[in-house]
């Protein structure tokens, strides 16, 4: 290489300047006793540090007789002090890992630069531009030494390097020390920017296959001698220590990787060069072991390198591939989710498979990024720091630092979390003892750390603490929270601590009622129950919490239970069960009411349909808030269900009227419209409502892409919406409490209750909404329809399907419109949460804007109704979604907006073209548009030359060289054919809706 000789000079010219002090009989007598010295089992000083004394001895610069400092002479004491120094390399089979460790990068530099010279490298020349497999088998041995060792000591100096602590400060140590250090970073400098020729030297190496040569003393020694005797037997290929070819790829693929894998964090891909090297290497010890006389390889480093390549080449849409905990965990951080981060985290806290190190390093990376502004990671620092110091527990680790902070000011939420991960992290029927005994210290020890006793309660109820504790146990829990010397004593009077005070019977009763709020566990609700009676039979506990809300109709049923420990049970089950239901916590909600179930199948038969009726329900919600987001239709069985609630008929079972509002609309969801209109029995369409009301939309939307014969059915369906938003003089209820759709028509009430019982239905208001497009389409256009007949309508809504509906209603004053006009906009507003491109919607939306005049939202809707039916205009937008009602009212927002110039642009877009009003808009000078950069999309003529006569009346130059320019393309010349001057347009076009979406959008 090129920088050989200078780091060289580089590495004497540094050394202190002092005159050799050994004599030349010394120095023979050292040459004649290295062989002695190295033969000895133990040597002292070790051979390595017999490198540097010899190199140090050779590199002392001299001084002339005018005192002036000359580098090394180049004579035979230097040469052979060299030859010592490469003797004991040689010694130690050339072994970089030995050389590495006790060497300095300046002075292993300086030793192999030495083996190049003596193996005839010559100087100066690149390695790279050298043929290896022409060159004698010590020479590409000694050109593979160098390039190897150098990519090495790259890789080295990117591993952080921990500081030694200095001694006492000396002057000349200290100045010894930092030219050194100096020196170390020219040498790196200068192996960085030959590392592209390192690497393509040792790849080279790889496609040789052949055995190569080391020197060792014997050949070192023929060398020193003449060069005339020893040529032949030193260049030949059998002369020093062998190296297999095998030997030589396994180093040379383990170094390659090493270098490559350091590239590979500022280039992602070259982590798959590094990942096929470290497996070849993997092979090659798998063939041959990992240590022989002249290398070894660490197999764990190998192994770690190996799994980290996995994860950084492993391919998210890679499904044979079998994913490791490191690679989901790499995923997770690089994708942002990091709930499923925490899961993995809590899975592994069972196999215990991540090392301690790496579960810390990403909950470091986690706190950096939560330091730089992500407030919403600071949960997820907190749940996997709770999930690394479980894991801890059961190790037997200390409790880290960051988890005490973290649970300075304990919350209900964090409490309930730390229970789930213990619970999780150990299964009691095959744990060992000595794990039990580690979680429950830890669980103690957290209830003497808290002074909430609320918090405290919460942990000592647990389900686990219970188990893992025995009574005793928690009898000198409590005993040392007693013993706990208060933190701050304001009083001058001794005050009686609280836990001195003997525990009464209605503090024991407190504490169990407050658990039994707390838990959602159906067997620990049963046991603390059961303890709450054996202390009291006066108290009824179903009564303890004003959150336990059971309907009515259930509620005269259940309490006419005669034994009272069943009917706070069984109130207490349903009253939880319906709270996770309505917060969504379908798992807890399931476990509830089938211990529920289970109960009052005893004893109850018509308990026991109440239950399967709610059971039914939970499986629709759990269904539509899972697997029906995706589309996924709901499983027969469940359709099944459905049906056969709606079509039940046993006697005395109370009903609640949402349940039958679900079902229906769970089948109207679910494009059940054959059963709705066909199958449904008619004693059912009368009795119940909203099977009525069900069916008509179900017939409507069946029957319609064909007008005429969805009339006599649409015709129904819009007499019962008409019915509902009708204002009446008198109500009446159903035996629920709620009022009846379709069969009472008095109210003095009637829009207000039904309105809202109809909203409530269609999904608006409810807990799961209606999502088949086409009943929403259909709904909507009713509305429309209804909305359009009133009488002082000035800007009628455009719909899909209006035509269906009657155009007339007999009594029009009747009609509430004000509550028509709110569900219209309800209605669209809730249908573009379910599918935001639909353009029918959209262009209603944009109607419903224009006519109460917000015409700039107005505008952005019906551009963006006209993008998503084009591919952002890239296709010619379909005539029945800009028809030329939609331009007029696109023009008539422009105009309101003063942007006369896009309403002269747009009158080209009408059937006809409006020249009237185009001339009038251009003829405005107050534009608030970008009025001449508008020119270039105007393709009719007539418009263009009325431009150029108006700029020119009004001496706007310019502007009139600009509409001259628009008008003089080729491609509006009128003699063109008719299919060149359409393209023209469609460009157009396409260009100014693209210009109006980037304004509006």
């Amino acid at each position: 290489m090129s920088a050989e000789a200078a780091d060289r000079e580089a590495a004497t010219s540094s050394r202190p300047c002092t005159p050799p002090q050994t004599s030349w009989f010394e120095f023979v007598l050292e040459e004649a006793l290295l062989e002695q010295h190295l033969q000895k089992p133990s040597p002292d000083p070790p051979p390595v540090q017999l490198i540097v004394q010899f190199l140090e001895q050779a590199s002392k610069p001299s001084v002339n007789e005018q005192n002036q400092v000359q580098p090394p002479p180049d004579n035979k004491r230097n040469r052979i002090l060299k030859l010592l120094a490469l003797k004991v390399a040689a010694h130690l089979k050339w072994d970089l890992d030995v050389l590495e460790k006790s060497l300095s990068v300046p002075v292993l530099n300086m030793l192999l630069n030495e083996l190049l010279c003596i193996s005839k490298v010559p100087p100066g020349t690149k390695h790279v531009d050298v043929d290896l497999s022409s060159l004698p088998p010590t020479t590409a041995m000694a050109i593979l030494l160098y390039n190897r060792w150098a990519i090495r000591t790259i890789v080295q100096s990117s591993f952080p390097v921990k500081q030694v602590k200095p001694g006492p400060p000396q002057l000349n140590v200290m100045n010894h020390i930092q030219q050194e250090k100096e020196l170390t970073e020219n040498i790196l400098k200068v192996l960085k920017e030959q590392a592209a020729d390192s690497i393509l030297v040792l790849e080279g190496a790889l496609k040789l296959n052949k055995d190569l040569y080391v020197h060792t003393i014997r050949t070192l020694d023929l060398l020193a001698m003449e060069p005339g005797m020893v040529n032949g037997e030193t260049e030949s290929s059998t002369a020093g220590l062998k190296i297999s070819a095998e030997e030589i790829q396994c180093q040379v693929c383990y170094d390659l990787g090493a270098i490559y894998f350091q590239q590979g964090s500022t280039n992602a891909a070259v982590h798959e060069k590094a990942k096929e090297k470290f497996f070849k290497t993997k092979e090659l010890i798998a063939k041959n072991g990992s240590s022989s006389p002249h290398f070894t390889i660490d197999e764990e480093r190998l192994a770690g390198y190996c799994q980290a390549c996995e994860v950084l080449t492993s391919s998210s849409d890679d499904a044979s591939q079998q994913a490791t905990p490191y690679s989901k965990i790499h995923s997770c951080m690089k994708s942002g989710k990091y709930q499923d981060l925490v899961k993995i985290f809590l899975e592994d806290n069972l196999t215990l498979s991540l090392p301690e190190q790496f579960r810390q390093s990403v909950l470091r990376e986690l706190f950096q990024k939560a330091q730089q502004g992500n407030d919403a990671l600071d949960e997820v620092c907190f749940k996997v720091c709770v999930c690394n110091t479980v894991c801890d527990v059961l190790q037997g680790r200390i409790i880290d630092i960051q988890f005490c902070q973290l649970f300075l000011k304990p919350s209900k939420e964090k409490i309930d979390f730390l229970l789930e991960v213990c619970s999780g992290s150990i299964n009691l029927e095959s744990a060992s003892e000595e794990l039990k005994r580690r979680m429950a210290a830890f669980l103690k020890n957290l209830c003497l750390g808290m002074e909430d006793l609320q918090f405290v309660f919460m942990i000592s109820s647990h389900e686990l603490f219970i188990k893992l504790l025995k009574d005793d146990e928690r009898k000198l829990l409590i005993d040392q929270m007693r013993k706990r010397s208060p933190r701050i004593n304001l009083c001058t009077k001794p005050v009686t601590s609280f836990y001195d005070i003997p525990a009464s019977a209605s503090v024991n009763i407190g504490q169990l009622e407050h658990q039994l709020i707390l838990s959602v566990d159906p067997w620990r609700i049963r046991q603390i129950l059961i303890e709450l009676h054996g202390m009291t039979s006066e108290r009824q506990f179903w009564t303890i919490s004003n959150k336990w809300e059971v309907p009515n109709v259930y509620g005269s049923v259940i309490l006419g239970i005669k034994d009272s420990l069943t009917r706070d049970l069984v109130y207490i089950l349903m009253a939880k069960g319906l709270h996770c239901c309505a917060i969504k916590d379908f798992v807890h909600a399931k476990q509830l009411f089938a211990a529920c179930l289970e109960l009052v199948t005893e004893f109850s038969p018509k308990l026991r349909q109440v239950m399967l009726n709610e059971m039914l329900l939970l499986d629709i919600y759990t269904h539509e808030a899972g697997a029906g987001v995706s589309g996924e239709r709901p499983p027969s069985d469940l359709i099944s269900r459905v049906r056969g609630y709606l079509e039940m008929r046993v006697p005395d079972i109370p009903l609640r009227q949402v349940i039958a509002e679900e079902c229906v609309a769970f089948l109207l969801n679910w494009c059940e419209n054959e059963y709705l209109t066909m199958q449904v029995p008619l004693s059912l369409v009368q009795t119940n409502p909203y099977v009525k009301l069900g069916q008509l939309l179900a017939a409507t939307c069946k029957e319609l892409p064909g007008p005429k014969e969805s009339r006599r059915t649409a015709k129904d369906l819009w007499e019962v919406v008409v019915q509902i938003c009708s204002v009446s003089n008198q109500h009446k209820r159903g035996n629920d409490g709620r009022v009846s759709l379709i069969k009472h028509r008095e109210s003095t009430l009637g829009i207000m209750y039904r309105y809202v019982e109809f909203c409530q239905f269609m999904g608006i208001f409810f807990f799961f909404p209606l999502q088949e497009p086409l009943v929403l389409t259909t709904i909507l256009s009713l509305f429309v329809k209804l909305h359009n007949v009133r009488e002082d309508i000035v800007n009628d809504i455009a719909a899909e399907h209006i035509s269906i509906w009657p155009s007339s209603i007999p009594n029009l004053q009747s009609v509430d419109f004000e509550a028509v006009a709110i569900t219209v906009k309800e209605l669209v507003s809730y249908a573009l949460t379910i599918n935001a491109n639909n353009h029918f919607w959209l262009i209603i939306q944009a109607d419903i804007y224009f006519a109460t005049n917000q015409y700039s939202a107005a505008l952005h809707y019906y551009l963006q109704a006209g993008a998503v039916c084009s591919d952002f205009f890239n296709k010619m937008v379909p005539p029945d979604v800009y028809t030329d009602q939609v331009i007029k009212r696109m023009i008539k927002c422009c105009s309101l907006l003063n942007c006369h110039t896009q309403v002269a642009i747009l009158c080209q877009f009408l059937r006809e073209v409006d020249y009237k009003t185009a001339f009038k808009a251009l003829q405005e000078q107050n534009s608030h548009d970008a009025m001449d950069s508008y020119y270039e999309y105007i393709w009719d003529v007539t418009i263009l030359e009325y431009l150029t006569y108006l700029h020119h009346k009004r001496g706007e130059t310019d502007k009139r060289q600009i509409a001259i320019k628009a008008i003089g393309q080729t491609e509006l010349n009128a003699s063109n054919p008719e299919e060149v001057l359409q393209l023209a347009a469609q460009r157009r076009k396409k260009k100014f809706l693209q210009a109006m979406a980037k304004l509006y959008f």
